[in-house]
């Protein structure tokens, strides 16, 4: 579920699945694409946060179990397309661990500030599972030469690692988080700023990222394909069950 809000005339969009860690439902992601088409052409801009100790688990992967992963990769995709064809700044507030397909969707905001709490963690190698969100294409952009090991390390990284390498920009205590946030957007979107054509100018091109997508989508049929991607999830489903 997601609670969307106004506040100062930025739109907070907010994970409100606290329970399951914001784990990202298939209706969820279909959501998110449409909240932030909603308030991505009108108002101040978006932030985006989440409730509880996590910003995201990522994919609810109990709920993918079975189903088709070209089908979950998409939707993840239109997640982040949907940010790129916004005309105002789009920024994330990371109160928590941001997992996978939820980590990589903050790659094309335009800020990705963050809690003590913060955490980035990119697990999908060690699942069986293939990145998606244009991470191919944004990881390296924003981290350089450290996006492999990062993807293939399945590395879990503090909020003072993920400043260091750039996946957070900004680092500020907990109950000051949203409306810093919302500060920024504001800040850049004051009347008289060219932010609509900046915007344009320096984010990712849509281009690129939809050629992204298309790789992205052909290694997500290839793990479906060869087995170890539904191997991954089952194992992963079993172990959370044990526990």
């Amino acid at each position: 579920m997601i609670d969307v809000t106004v506040r100062d005339e930025v739109a907070v969009i907010t994970l409100a699945r606290p329970d399951k860690l914001n784990a990202l439902t298939a209706a969820m992601r279909a959501d998110l694409a449409a909240a932030v088409r909603e308030h991505g052409g009108s108002g101040r801009g978006i932030v985006v946060t989440g409730t509880g100790r996590a910003f995201s688990a990522g994919e609810d992967i109990n709920q993918a179990v079975g189903r088709s992963l070209v089908e979950e990769v998409e939707l993840f995709h239109d997640m982040t397309r949907a940010v790129l064809e916004t005309r105002v700044p789009v920024v994330a507030a990371v109160n928590g661990l941001a997992v996978g397909g939820a980590a990589e969707w903050t790659l094309c905001f335009d800020a990705r500030i963050g809690t003590p709490a913060a955490e980035y963690f990119l697990p999908e190698n060690h699942i069986g599972l293939s990145i998606s969100n244009a991470a191919s294409y944004l990881l390296p952009r924003l981290v350089g030469g450290r996006a492999l090991r990062l993807v293939l390390d399945s590395t879990r990284m503090s909020a003072e690692d993920a400043l260091a390498v750039g996946l957070l920009d900004q680092i500020v205590d907990p109950e000051a988080l949203v409306e810093t946030a919302i500060a920024r957007v504001r800040h850049w979107s004051a009347t008289g700023t060219a932010t609509a054509v900046h915007l344009a100018l320096l984010r990712p091109p849509l281009a690129e990222v939809e050629r992204a997508f298309q790789v992205e989508t052909e290694a997500a049929k290839q793990v479906e394909a060869s087995g170890i991607a539904q191997a991954g999830m089952d194992a992963f489903v079993n172990r959370k069950r044990a526990d």
